[in-house]
């Protein structure tokens, strides 16, 4: 009898731009690692650098109340317009960051 585990509710992805609410000084960030672990009860986590040179770790699963979303880090969209190339910026600066 195996133990089944039901999949995690991920947060945040590689590649996606983030912010922090409460630590603006940080500047934006880019997720650059994603670590799940398979075990039941394992974490996840998410590595991100900040725009500060920073690379810091956060709980990446939303049903844990330590999950970085309830600490303020926010993910940027990105909305296209009409289909053609470019990007509009919800809220922020339009610097792209790239994963280091």
């Amino acid at each position: 009898m195996g133990m089944l585990q039901e999949p995690k509710r991920l947060f945040l992805r590689v590649g996606d731009e983030v912010s922090h609410k409460g630590y603006q000084e940080w500047g934006l960030g880019v997720v650059v690692e994603e670590l799940t672990s398979r075990l039941p009860g394992g974490t996840c986590l998410v590595r991100i650098r900040f725009e500060d040179g920073s690379l810091r770790v956060f709980n990446n699963d939303l049903d844990n109340e330590m999950c970085c979303y309830y600490f303020g880090v926010r993910k940027l969209f990105h909305l296209s317009i009409d289909g053609r190339a470019g990007s509009m910026r919800m809220g922020g600066s339009s610097r792209r960051l790239r994963a280091k």
